[in-house]
């Protein structure tokens, strides 16, 4: 069955998680502890961030956890703050963020729209910060759907967003690739009936992707050379 469209997760996929989230990291901390160190290097822990090294946990809700399951961790340590303000403060800091671009973007997204490929994205984060980010690289434009978790198709690792880029584009799930690095994305992928493509520019490593996924790659870029294989 020939690969039609393709469907990225956003962080840690088409952008390199390490590198652009953990400025982020470091500053939503420091911001809501009002540059407390000792405070901020607490709410780290609680999100699986390490505020000295700047590095997150494997298993860091930061890594696939949407922004209100991350809102949801901190707000029992910031009594101050409603949860509906956190993930307001998380969401501005989000959309401010620097990205890494895992490859260079445009001309591997041009390559695969001249193929005839769907394209699109689906990401845990919010929307609205999703396609600042796709903006801030001048790739929106480049993709057919977007949707983050508060789009109205559910979240990860739920098949929602997948089958609704699929009806979108009018592509049956099982001629779609859903890329990405985290279980949750190949777990997603799989409930949809997609074939799941792991990259390894996020956290997660091959031994920890592999059973969820038909390939795992180093990046995105290594995607066209796949696909002509297969």
């Amino acid at each position: 069955m020939p690969i039609d469209a393709i469907l990225f997760d956003k962080d840690g996929t088409l952008f390199d998680f390490a590198n652009t989230w953990g400025t982020f990291g470091r500053n939503i901390v420091l911001r809501l502890a009002d540059g407390d160190h000792a405070r901020a290097m607490e709410l780290g822990r609680a999100i699986g961030f390490d505020l000295e090294e700047v590095t997150y946990s494997e298993d860091s809700i930061v890594i696939a956890g949407t922004v209100e399951e991350i809102a949801e961790v901190l707000v029992p340590l910031l009594p101050d703050m409603s949860l509906a303000e956190l993930i307001e403060a998380i969401n501005a800091e989000a959309a401010s963020a620097p990205q890494a671009q895992a490859v260079p973007l445009i001309p591997f997204l041009d390559g695969l729209r001249q193929a005839g490929l769907k394209l699109g994205v689906a990401t845990n984060d919010s929307e609205g910060p999703a396609l600042k980010h796709l903006e801030s690289v001048g790739i929106r434009d480049h993709f057919d759907f977007v949707a983050g978790y508060d789009s109205g198709h559910g979240f990860k690792p739920g098949p929602g967003q997948l089958l609704a880029f699929a009806a979108q584009v009018g592509v049956a799930p099982e001629q779609v690739a859903m890329v990405g690095d985290s279980l949750h994305d190949l777990q997603a992928g799989r409930a949809a009936g997609m074939t799941t493509i792991g990259v390894l520019t996020g956290l997660a490593q091959t031994e920890v992707l592999a059973p969820m996924a038909d390939v795992v790659l180093p990046d995105i870029g290594h995607i066209p050379d796949w696909l002509a294989k297969i």
